[in-house]
């Protein structure tokens, strides 16, 4: 660390992997809006705070399949910080999130249910505050690393798009938070890839169930049949969670 330099906390860097999660990868830049506003909210200039997101894409095992590279120097505490992420994405998102509405205050493109009063009443109150931030942040995350697309279709519209599950929420609540078991899609094909009515195989290949009746599959589904879905910037869909969507869920 250079003369003169602050040392950078758990908690501005626990914000700045917020951020990295919502942001597309083609924005972690210095002239990014975000990025300009965060850096004036703890102190740091918009440079050092894109050089934050930078090392955390270097740490991103599925941008290095990619062949993408970030910075290489990352710090110690930078790693710490995305592991934590990572092996318990649920309790830190949810941290993230109360750290986010602490920093800009209420009105200021934060989840304003996060700093509701109640959120201290109860321990189911406390439940279902946690449930609603981190489905949204879960969103977020998903439509940021897809770059609000539909992976099978290429449909742009977000107000059409869902931040789906590989494996459902309901049945691995470990993994509810986990970006590597979302996809984003649009409504009509969540709804078929719940149902198991297509899958994704884990080459990332669409495949259509032929319980399908043939009008609808033909018009709706079967020209997407063996065609490889747009992967998403960061975080990779599991190729085991979609080996078992294909196992349990797909309809053959």
């Amino acid at each position: 660390m250079k003369e003169g330099q602050k040392r950078w906390t758990r908690e501005e860097l626990i914000l700045t992997f917020n951020l990295y999660c919502k942001t597309p990868f083609g924005k972690l830049h210095s002239r990014n809006p975000e990025v300009i506003e965060l850096a004036a909210l703890i102190g740091r200039s918009p440079n050092a705070v894109a050089f934050k997101l930078v090392n955390f894409a270097s740490l991103d095992p599925s941008l290095k399949k990619r062949g993408i590279k970030g910075a290489s120097n990352h710090s110690k505490l930078d790693k710490e910080v995305w592991d934590a992420f990572n092996n318990n994405w649920e309790e830190l998102a949810f941290e993230s999130e109360q750290l986010r509405a602490q920093l800009y205050g209420k009105g200021q493109g934060t989840n304003d249910f996060v700093q509701e009063p109640r959120i201290t009443e109860g321990k189911e109150e406390l439940r279902l505050v946690k449930a609603r931030v981190n489905q949204q942040f879960f969103r977020s995350m998903i439509m940021a690393a897809y770059n609000q697309t539909c992976c099978i279709t290429g449909i742009g519209i977000p107000s059409l798009l869902i931040a789906g599950h590989i494996r459902p929420w309901a049945e691995a609540p470990e993994l509810r938070l986990n970006p590597h078991n979302g996809l984003a899609l649009n409504a009509l094909h969540d709804k078929a890839f719940e149902l198991g009515l297509i899958t994704i195989t884990p080459d990332y290949k669409v495949r259509v169930s032929p319980q399908l009746p043939t009008e609808e599959a033909s018009t709706f589904f079967s020209r997407y049949e063996g065609q490889p879905i747009r992967l998403p910037q960061r975080f990779l869909p599991d190729p085991e969670l979609l080996k078992y969507h294909n196992n349990e869920r797909f309809l053959h």
